[in-house]
């Protein structure tokens, strides 16, 4: 007698995927996925806004008598989450009918969950090098020492980063580097290690972060430039109301070579000293922040996306975290503006290609998940506890006498503030 595959097919393989799907992941366990959650709808479209959060200042009088003094502005910003891409594993079902009903099915389905979680979590890693703040050491020296490490949690502590799930993720490589010296931070040997999360966790918080490891770093090229040297043609808008709703800025740039192709994940530093210093402050009390050596911590960002110059070095970049300076400081981000003519450098070598570590607060960023409708009568679709969607459809090509099944995930993406986080190198 012919297989005949009953209408609960896809629900049985769906109990087989999630437990598969949930075992591997790592990164996105580490981030928000509530924020955004159940918010994308048939009429949401790509985006979805929520409110970001306010900063106030405090002022402080003798005797209690604030008239003299500047109101806070209620200035309301927003966060994004922009849909991205389908993430589709599609499997042929024309020779594996009986073993996808029979005892074979968690093994047939495992690779399947695997590879639409590693597609997942180098996706949005992508997403993080372009979007992350801050940075720490110097790109392409490698992180080999935990005071490397603690240097990120360092600077998230000095800019007022709030307190909370603080995490920093590192290739493998990394983790072997520091083998040698981690006598005494190693996981707790009671507990049963079973899944890619809790193996992950390769030692009890140190310095305030959860040091985690993970397979799907993803990596950035280097701007392609024979001189990483420019400066600003124009004084940038320097307001909170501008930069409230993407928490990036835009600057105009010249100096650089002709032609140059300025590459997302780009660390630029502006390189003045004295009364040119620009340097970063703590984002409550905007006193300037010194490192442990006794100098002032120079104004970096990051590039968001890929700029090619114009014939003679100029052109328009991107970057997160903007670089704020306002006369009542609610919202200050920077020591002092940053002007027309100020010179900057593009951090690393020319065209290399760098895997940085990444540091962050939970909240730094949000991944939701859209709920898709359903393609047939035989399709399912599960959301994990923390919001995941995921759709699995049976379906068949007649023509070419086959049948399929396929896994579907459509994720959304947000970044809540990109001074929580940050690229971390070796010193």
């Amino acid at each position: 007698m012919a297989n005949n595959l009953s209408s609960n097919i896809t629900r049985k393989l769906m109990r087989a995927f999630i437990p598969a799907f949930e075992k591997q992941r790592v990164l996105s366990k580490t981030v928000n996925t509530q924020m955004f959650q159940g918010k994308f709808e048939p009429s949401s479209g790509d985006y979805v806004d929520i409110k970001r959060p306010h900063q106030y200042l405090a002022q402080r009088t003798a005797g209690g008598d604030i008239s003299g003094g500047t109101d806070n502005s209620i200035i309301s910003g927003k966060a994004t989450a922009q849909v991205q891409d389908y993430i589709t594993v599609p499997i042929p079902w024309t020779n594996k009918q009986e073993a996808l009903e029979l005892d074979q099915l968690e093994e047939i389905i495992k690779p399947a969950a695997e590879t639409c979680n590693i597609e997942l979590e180098t996706s949005f890693n992508d997403f993080m090098i372009a979007n992350a703040g801050l940075s720490v050491g110097v790109p392409g020296t490698a992180v080999d020492a935990w005071s490397d490490v603690a240097a990120a949690m360092t600077q998230m502590n000095a800019i007022g980063v709030p307190t909370g799930e603080h995490y920093y993720v590192m290739n493998p490589y990394t983790v072997q580097a520091l083998a040698s010296v981690q006598a005494g931070l190693s996981a707790d040997p009671s507990r049963l290690v079973q899944t890619a999360w809790e193996k992950a966790q390769i030692s009890q918080p140190f310095a305030g972060m959860q040091a985690i490891v993970s397979n799907s770093m993803s990596t950035r090229v280097n701007t392609l430039a024979a001189d990483l040297t420019g400066a600003l043609t124009a004084t940038p808008d320097a307001t909170y109301v501008t930069a409230k709703d993407t928490m990036t800025q835009s600057l105009a740039v010249a100096a650089l070579t002709n032609d140059a192709v300025v590459k997302a994940g780009s660390i630029i530093e502006f390189t003045g000293t004295g009364a040119d210093a620009r340097s970063r402050i703590h984002l409550r009390t905007g006193k300037t922040i010194f490192d442990n050596s006794g100098n002032v911590v120079k104004w970096r960002a990051v590039v968001t996306a890929d700029v090619t110059l114009s014939a003679t070095g100029t052109g328009t970049l991107v970057v997160a975290g903007p670089a704020i300076n306002e006369t009542n400081g609610q919202y200050n981000t920077i020591s002092t503006k940053l002007l027309d003519t100020d010179v900057f450098t593009i951090i690393g070598t020319s065209g290399v290609e760098y895997q940085p570590n990444l540091y962050y607060t939970k909240d730094a960023y949000a991944i939701a998940f859209v709920k898709l409708p359903k393609l047939y009568n035989t399709d399912t679709v599960a959301v994990t506890a923390d919001g995941i969607s995921i759709r699995v459809s049976r379906y068949s090509d007649g023509d070419k006498n086959t049948q399929k099944v396929r896994f579907d995930l459509l994720p959304a993406f947000g970044v809540l503030n990109p001074f929580w986080s940050g690229q971390g190198y070796g010193a």
